[in-house]
């Protein structure tokens, strides 16, 4: 069972880096420096920003689904972030060394199952969750701060590309 995990378009974004301080205020969206190399998870790159790279801290409905699983909260994005990461069968690194929580939902967006794991076990729960035939999709959450992650598909073609 080959997965993939992606990260978010910086095309989403872009536009807030252009923003006063007071328009992205007006969002309910703060401009930060990272203060450390870890602790601020870029969810385009799913990298962890750097010690002094600009961020943006921003609500995101990563769940847009109807019904009760609708779902949105804080995430950070890098300014420096201008692609997507997109992960074959490979779990980022930054993921390694958190608390994940995985939730499989259906094509529905109803949520199926769920598990909390030490991020160095992912690789292993994904493919579980996937080997289930309701199981459509599956969101990442870091466990502790409970922010979203990223999103795991089936992906039909080779490992390598």
């Amino acid at each position: 069972m080959n997965y993939r995990i992606t990260g978010l378009s910086p095309e989403l974004f872009s536009h807030y880096w252009l923003l006063s301080e007071p328009e992205l205020e007006s969002r309910s969206i703060r401009r930060v420096r990272a203060d450390d190399d870890h602790g601020f998870p870029c969810r385009i790159s799913l990298e962890d920003a750097r010690e002094g790279e600009a961020l943006l801290l921003l609500p995101f409905t990563h769940h847009d689904v109807a019904g009760p699983y609708r779902a949105s909260g804080p995430i950070y994005v890098r300014e420096q972030a201008s692609q997507a990461a997109s992960l074959t069968d490979a779990v980022p690194v930054a993921f390694h060394r958190r608390l994940i929580s995985v939730r499989a939902y259906d094509a529905a967006g109803w949520m199926r199952s769920a598990d909390v794991i030490e991020g160095d076990k992912l690789d292993v729960t994904i493919r579980r969750h996937l080997l289930e035939p309701a199981t459509a999709y599956l969101h990442l959450h870091n466990a502790r701060p409970g922010c979203f992650a990223a999103r795991v598909d089936r992906y039909e073609g080779d490992s390598s590309s």
